[in-house]
This record gives C-alpha cells, structure tokens and sequence, in this order.
C-alpha cells in the first residue's frame, strides 16, 4: 500500500532526504559527519520511498512476540505517531483451523522502520524523525532477541531509559538522540557488549555517567554532548580500548579526565573541568593546569590536539614529535616556556601550528622546514631570538633562512617588525601558495626579486619601511592577484613601472617616501578597483594623466611634496583632497582647496608673457613713453592687488580648511549639507553629547545622512585637530557590517563635522528607555544585537593593525538599523594600540561602563572595552544598566548577591520569558557577560574569545532555567 511523505533527516549534515534504504552501508565514515552526530548507516537518494525492505514469504517467520510487542508500543503513543506507522496493522489470512475462522499474518517485515533477517526476526527499527511522540516505557526489549539496531533519533521521545535495555544483547547500533528523554542514563546499558556506536545526545539526561560503560569493550563511538550529565568522568571509560570518538561536552562534569589512548576525537569543552591534563588529550578552552606530559607522544593516531586557552606551563614536550597522524597542533595562550623542540619537524601532516601568547624563549628550530604540508603558522607574542624569523612580536635577527623557504605550501609569511638585514633571497618564489607576504619594518636591502613574478597567488605585498633599493621591477605586474601593494619608506629609484597598472584587483597602493621620478605612466589610470593611493615624498614630474579620471573607486590620495604640475582629475578624491594631500608641487591647478583654478593660472602666466613683450617694445624706441608705462604698470598692479585680494577672501576659509566627503554615490558636498541642516538648526538636532550635538540630514540626492558637529575648535587646539585628523583617516579605512561606516569629515575653525551613516531606529539605549520600543526588541533580537557588538569589538582589537580600543561602549554608541542589525559608532574617545608599547590615558568613557582598572592605573587595554561589553549585555538582558549587579560582583559580596537571585528575575520583566530555543542561548550569554566583569583584566576572555563563543550555540548544562541562579553563571565563567 502507498505511505504518506515521511520526511526524514539525515543527522548532523542537514541534508533532507526522500528515501531510505534499510540496508547497512559498512564503508560508511563517521568523520564526514557534522561533529557530535551518530553516523547513518542507511543511504540516502531522492528516490519514491521505500520504507521497508522486502522479504519473501518464506522468510516471514517473525515471532507473534515481536509483532505484540511492536503494537503494544505503537498503541501507546501519542495519536499522530498512528498516522505515521499505518503499516503497523495485522493483516487477514484466508486460512482457518478449527480454534478460529480467521488467522492472521505475523510477518512486521513490510512495516514502515522495520528490517529483518534471512529468517524473519527484526534485525532494525529505524524509525529516525519520524515525528513519534510519547515513551518507551512500553517498548518489549525483551522481545527483540536478534535486534542490532535501534535508531530513534529526532523524535519528542520522554521519559526515562528502561533499564530492560540492557537485554538487547546482540544490538551493536543504538540512536536515542534528540529526543526529550529525562533521568539517569541506566548502568544495565553496560550490558550490551556488542555495542559499536551509542548516541544519546542532546536530551534532557542528568545524573552521573555510569562506570558499567566501561564494559563496552566493542564500543567505538559515544556522544553524550548536551545534556544536563554531572559529576566525574569514570575512569572505567579508560578501558575504552576501541573508542574512537568522545563527546562529552556541553554537561556539567568536574573532576579529571581519564586515560584515552586511542582516540581520534575527543570533545570535552562547556564542562567545569579541573585538575591537571592527563597524559592523553585535551581540547580548550578550560581551566587545566600543570605541564603537557610526555605520555601525549603516545596517542599515534591522533589527528587534532588542541590545548589553547589553558594555563598551562612547562616546556613543550618533544614527544609530541611522534604524533606523525597530528594535522592541527594548538598550543596557543598559555604560559609555555623553554624552546620549541625540534622533534616538531617530524609532523610531515603538520597543517597548523599555533603556539602564540607564550612565553618560549631561544631561536626557532630549523627543523621546521621540513614540515612540507604547513599552511598556517603562529609564532607570536613570546620571548623568540636567534637567526631564523618568526612572526610579528618576535626579536629575530639575521638574514631570511633558506630554510624557511622550504615550505613550499605556506599561505600566509608575517615576518614584520624584527631585525631581518640582508637581500630578499630569490627562493622566496618557490611560495607560489603565498597570499599574505609581510616583510615590512627591518633592515632589508638590496633588490626586489625578479622571482616575485612567480608568486601568481600573492594578494598582500607588504616590504614597507626597509632599506630596499634600484628600480621597481616590473615582474610586479605579474602578480594579477595584488590587492594591496606597499612599498613605503625605502630607497627606490627610477620611475613607476606602467606594469603596475596591469592588477586589475589592486586596491591599495603606497609608494610614498621613496626617491621616484619621471613621470606618471597613463597605464596607472587602469587601476579601477583602486582606494588608496600614496605617491607623496618622492621626485615625480610632469602632469596627472589624463586617465586618471577613470580611477572612480579612489577614496584617499597623496601626491604631496613630488614637482607635478597642471591640473587636477577631475574625480572626488583629488577634488576633496586636503591640502597636506597636494602640497609641496611644482604647479598643480584645479578646484581642490589651495589650488588656483586652471582657467586663472594659464592666463596669469599669459598676461606675464604679454607685459613683458610690451614693456621691451615701448622701453627701447620710445623713452618719451615711459612715464605712460609707469601709468599702465600702476594700473596693472593695483588690479593684481584687487584680484589676490579677492582671492584670499575667498581662499581664506579653504586655506583652514580639512575638508573630504565621499560617499557611494559620490554627491556628498559641504554646501549640500549645510543646506540640508539649515546650517546645524536645532530642529534637525537628534542628539546631544559631551563632545557635540548629532544632526539628520537629508541631502539633495536623497540619501540620509547623520552629521556629528563637534563644538567650536579653540584656539590651541592645533594638536588636537591633528590627532583627531589623524584618527579620522584611520577609521575610513574600517570596513565592517557592525561598524558605523563614516562617510567624510570636515574639520574648520568653525565648522567641525563627520559625516555617518543614518540608522533609524537610532541609539540602545534609546529602545531600551522606551516600553514600546523594548517590547518590539524581542530575546531574539537581543541575542542578534549582543553578537554584533561583539563581532565589532573583536575585529578593532584583532583584525585591525594596529589594533584599536573603543574606550567608551555604552547602549548610547550602539545604533539600530531597520533590521536591528547593531553598529558600534562614535570613535571620538578611541585609541591606537602598537605592539610592545605601554598606553597610559585620562580617564575617558561612560560613568558605569568604565573597566575598575582605569581608575587607578590609566592604562588602556583591550580588556578594558571587554569589561564594558559585559556591562552593555546585562544592559541588553536586563532592559536597564545592571547597577546593582555590578557592584555586588566581588570577592566579599557575589555570593551572597547569587543565592538571592534568579535569573529569571533579572530578565527584562517586559517581555515574555525566553522560548525554549532561545533560553539556552541566553543563559550562555550572561555566563560570558559575567567573565567579561572580572575584577582581573587578565582573567576577562579577548573579544575574539567572546565572538567565537557567542557564534556557536550548545544548550546550557544546568538545570531547568527557572531555577538558575545567578551565582552558578558567576561560578562558570571560566567556561570561555
């Protein structure tokens, strides 16, 4: 008979699938599925269904156990599950006998789910997303003698684990996950010795984790991740020997981590462990302490070792050298000391190696070489000598080893900032994987390789601030793939190679600080993705080309101190130009500030040309003239004095003036905003700070725009207006979804403005303040603003170089678009970060969202916008600032706030509570604002930490959330 649609789901890949094939597929793996998912052993097509395999009548020969058994089940549960196993019905027989007129067919064999053997017994019941509701109090495990496999995965299974499981002695499948299952996990469970794989994850399990699972003998993968499981991990799950995945993660276990030798994957993390690491495997990010044992060398066939985000300390161990499987080694943001061992060159499947944010000392091995199949490699931020590079935060001296350029399948070389003498060696081409190069600030000299042509891959090309010298050599034009170029502050020579205009991606060019002459290739004009460009401090000639008019997408120009001459492209960057951008040439004319315009010029010098020939004939035959002469020279000069005057009247604002607009439609002009404020009226005032008052513009294009003027600029103020100038640059260059994007500046005595995008739901805080406005600010919306401050954060203080500090996050600079998309705004207070320099400030911020730490050191860090986002995520949570909260988080009086308060009561009490899905997610969210809050900068997470965490949901491992309390979140704030 034909069967309804049963859509069913193929676990951990989401992929929806129409058929389902019963039989086992043996070459399945395990490890193209999604992490923590039960491997399928059943094929997937899009086939017509077929929902049952076929057995001839001979093999038919099922128990009327198992089909009483199977009925029994289907009638205890829920009325739609009915619907779904129409099959599950007895069928008429024609045949009679003398006790009955009617027999009926035993056979369960053609039922949805159901496969038997040769010999007719039910071998598998899978019954995967198949919607059933109800328990399995009523499931006859007895009667299953031959039954492998069970699959009951995504389903509203509830209720507890039976303990007659454990008679199912021949099962070796067993899938109870995703379901709603509550109780102990039964120790009879460790009765089913042929057991392969066991997945009970995502449930609502608590409870301890039974020791008789140490039975399992057979068993090579376990999932128990989210759950609500306690306790300790028992030890008996050493004896595991075949175990090959373990994911214990997302409970609430303690305690230590027993021995497992042989595994492949291990996952722990979102747990309360502690103690040392063993002598196996560990994956951060928890509280572990101790050294890393030797005994890891041991683990042959491990594939993934992460340890980062510990405290840790100790050397490295160089039995790590004997993990000859390992392809990701991370041993990141601990307190490793000593050298790096050699033995580290014998991982040839070596792809990643993170051992940054130690404190390892001495010179990098050169072994490292050897590691053939190396892609990613993070050296950083320890106490690194020697000859042989590493990357930036390192004191490496000496030439650039050859060695190093072995590693023929690098991507990614950052050598910046040592003390590398010495020519670039011409090996560097055998890198054709490179896409990332920094050599910048050392001491390198000599050419450019001509080698470089053959770095076809290469998108960043950074050798600025070196002693490198000759010509640039054309093979730069080879690498199509450049986006940025910067060869800064060296000593080349020579013209510009029009080949540079052959990178039809390049987007950043600086050239700047050089001693390059000739003229401007026309070629250069070609360059249409181009931003930036730095021609400045060099010695080029003759006139813009023409071309250049064609250069749309350029935003920030420089071609100061060169000897141009003639006039201005005509294109917004140029025409906007401030006049530090253009000063210091041989004659340029055009519209930009400063410049007289080309019309005035060219007839300046005619006039000149012309008086002098006039003077030469009236002064050589006719003397008697000359006193007409002086008349006409008089004249002459007093009409000069009116034009200069007239001109300095009107230049004398631009002559003040920093002044650059730019937009995407490129018709932002001052005049046109001074227009659409009617110059800054206070009815189009929508806001008022410390700093200066906000405006909502709509300009004549049609695009809306918000001005922030800034109060008048007082005399002294030089310095100020250079930094802030300087800042302002900077922050043009940030391109992020979550950071308000700025669209241009002026800056003048009198008019001091930035130019951003318009939000219009406007500030946090002002949503947060309104009752209307926070109700329609739903925990769905919240947890989407949440993530993208933090997202914001962890890309000015990670992917920004240098990186920079906020120093004032509050609810009043996170704005709302119509989306309630969230965008970090007002840089006003911001601060640049350089390596290895200290920075002390004034006091700067928000009262209420300024990290302790500043109070009495002044010194700014990072962690101190991580103590702020934690304020603005209880702001968020709570629907007002967390005041009370705050101020009770210490050593003397969190404990006590903790017990007191729930969770539930400290949400914002004008919405509805959290559904189901979003419960969990807002609990993780408080857990990682309480780690945020910590009294100890350095124990508060980096906002990388926080934006990773706050990307990946699991389900909270505590109990039901209308009984957390908020002590627990305070005690679990390690978890990052």
């Amino acid at each position: 008979m034909p069967y309804p649609d049963l859509p069913l789901k193929l676990a951990g890949a989401g992929v929806w699938a129409s058929t389902v094939h019963a039989e086992a597929d043996a070459g399945s793996s395990s490890r193209s599925r999604q992490r923590g998912s039960p491997r399928r052993l059943f094929h997937f097509s899009k086939k017509p269904y077929i929902l049952a395999r076929i057995v001839s009548p001979s093999a038919a020969a099922s128990s009327t156990e198992e089909v009483e058994a199977l009925l029994k089940w289907k009638a205890s549960l829920g009325n739609q599950s009915h619907s779904l196993l129409t099959s599950w019905v007895l069928t008429p027989n024609n045949k009679t006998n003398s006790s009955s007129h009617i027999k009926t067919r035993s056979s369960p064999c053609n039922w949805v789910g159901i496969t038997c053997d040769k010999v007719g017994s039910v071998a598998k019941i899978n019954l995967t997303s198949a919607g059933l509701k109800g328990t399995l109090h009523d499931f006859g495990f007895l009667s299953f003698p031959n039954l492998v496999s069970l699959d009951l995965s995504n389903n509203s299974l509830s209720g507890t684990i039976p303990t007659h499981i454990g008679n199912l002695s021949k099962l070796t499948i067993l899938f109870l996950d995703r379901n709603q299952l509550r109780g102990s996990i039964p120790r009879e469970a460790g009765n089913l010795m042929n057991l392969n794989e066991l997945s009970l994850s995502t449930n609502l399990l608590t409870g301890s984790i039974p020791f008789t699972l140490g039975n399992l003998t057979n068993l090579s993968f376990l999932y128990l991740w989210n759950n609500k499981l306690s306790g300790s991990i028992p030890l008996e799950i050493g004896n595991l020997s075949n175990l090959i995945e373990l994911d214990l993660s997302s409970n609430n276990l303690t305690s230590s981590i027993p021995h497992l030798l042989s595994l492949i994957d291990l996952e722990l993390g979102n747990n309360i462990l502690t103690g040392t690491i063993p002598a196996s495997l560990e994956l951060g990010i928890n509280a572990l302490t101790g050294t890393i044992p030797a005994s890891l060398g041991n683990l042959s066939n491990l594939t993934t070792l992460y340890l980062y985000g510990n405290q840790l300390s100790g050397s490295i161990p160089r039995e790590l050298g004997n993990l000859k499987s390992l392809i990701d080694l991370e041993l990141g943001n601990n307190a490793l000391t000593g050298t790096i061992p050699t033995s580290l060159g014998n991982l040839n499947s070596l792809t990643t190696l993170y051992i940054h944010h130690n404190q390892l000392s001495g010179s990098i091995p050169r072994e490292l070489g050897n590691l053939k199949s190396l892609t990613d490699l993070e050296l950083g931020i320890n106490a690194l000598t020697g000859t042989i590079p590493a990357s930036l935060g390192n004191r490496i001296t000496g030439n650039i080893p050859l060695e190093l350029l072995k590693l023929t399948r690098l991507e990614y070389l950052d050598l910046s900032s040592n003390q590398l003498v010495g020519e670039i060696p011409k090996e560097i081409g055998r890198l054709a994987s490179l896409f990332e190069l920094a050599l910048n600030d050392n001491y390198l000299s000599g050419n450019i390789p001509l080698e470089f042509s053959m770095l076809s891959n290469l998108q960043h090309l950074n050798l600025a601030a070196n002693n490198l010298s000759g010509s640039i050599v054309k093979q730069l034009g080879d690498c199509l793939k450049l986006l940025s170029l910067n060869l800064s502050k060296n000593k080349f020579s020579g013209s510009i190679p029009f080949h540079i205009g052959s990178l039809p991606s390049l987007q950043v060019l600086d050239l700047s600080q050089n001693s390059l002459s000739g003229e401007i290739a026309p070629q250069i004009g070609n360059l249409k993705r181009l931003e930036m460009l730095n021609l400045s401090h060099n010695k080029l000639s003759g006139s813009i080309p023409s071309t250049f008019i064609e250069m749309l997408s350029l935003i920030f120009v420089d071609i100061s101190y060169n000897e141009l001459e003639g006039p201005l492209p005509h294109i917004k960057a140029f025409q906007n130009a401030p006049t530090d951008a253009i000063r210091n040439n041989k004659g340029l004319c055009g519209n930009a500030t400063s410049l007289q315009t080309c019309a005035t010029s060219i007839r300046n010098k005619a006039k000149m040309k012309e008086g002098h020939k006039v003077l030469i004939l009236i002064a050589l035959p006719f003397l008697g003239t000359l006193c007409l002469v002086f008349a006409l020279i008089g004249i002459f000069s007093i009409f000069c004095k009116r034009v200069r005057h007239v001109e300095n009247d009107s230049g004398e604002m631009h002559n003040e003036n920093l002044f650059s607009i730019w937009s995407y439609d490129g018709k932002l002009v001052y005049e046109d905003i001074i227009e659409a404020t009617e110059a800054f009226n206070t009815n189009h005032c929508i806001g008022v700070g410390g700093y200066g008052s906000v405006y909502k513009a709509e300009l004549s294009t049609g695009q809306v725009v918000a001005i922030k003027k800034f109060h008048p600029l007082q005399d002294g103020e030089t310095d100020d207006l250079k930094s802030l100038t300087s800042e302002i640059r900077a922050l043009a260059e940030i391109r992020h979804r979550n950071i308000v994007k700025l669209h241009g500046f002026c800056l003048h005595a009198r008019h001091s403005f930035l130019v951003y995008e318009y939000f219009e739901r406007g500030s946090l805080a002002k949503i947060l303040s309104s009752v209307e406005q926070a109700t329609e600010l739903d925990w769905v919306k919240r947890v989407k603003v949440i993530r993208d401050v933090a997202h914001a954060l962890s890309y000015i203080h990670h992917d920004c170089s240098p990186s920079i500090v906020h120093r004032d996050i509050t609810s009043n600079n996170v704005l709302l678009d119509l989306e309630y998309g969230a965008h970090l705004s007002d840089f006003g207070t911001a601060r640049f970060l350089k390596p290895d320099l200290s920075h002390w400030t004034s006091l700067a911020g928000t009262y209420g969202y300024i990290a302790p730490e500043l109070a009495y050191t002044m010194q700014v860090t990072e962690k101190c916008d991580v103590y702020s986002f934690g304020v603005v995520t209880l702001e968020v949570i709570m629907g007002e600032h967390p005041t009370k909260i705050i101020s009770g988080i210490s050593p003397l009086s969190s404990a006590s706030i903790g017990k007191k308060i729930l969770l539930k009561d400290v949400l914002d009490q004008r919405l509805s509570p959290p559904i189901l899905q979003v419960v969990d997610e807002v609990v993780s969210i408080v857990k990682v604002a309480f780690s945020c809050l910590h009294a100890s900068p350095q124990s508060r997470p980096t906002m990388k930490q926080v934006s990773q965490k706050l990307s990946i949901h699991k389900a909270n491992s505590l109990e039901s959330s209308e009984m957390i309390k908020l002590e627990q979140l305070m005690r679990l704030e390690v978890q990052l």
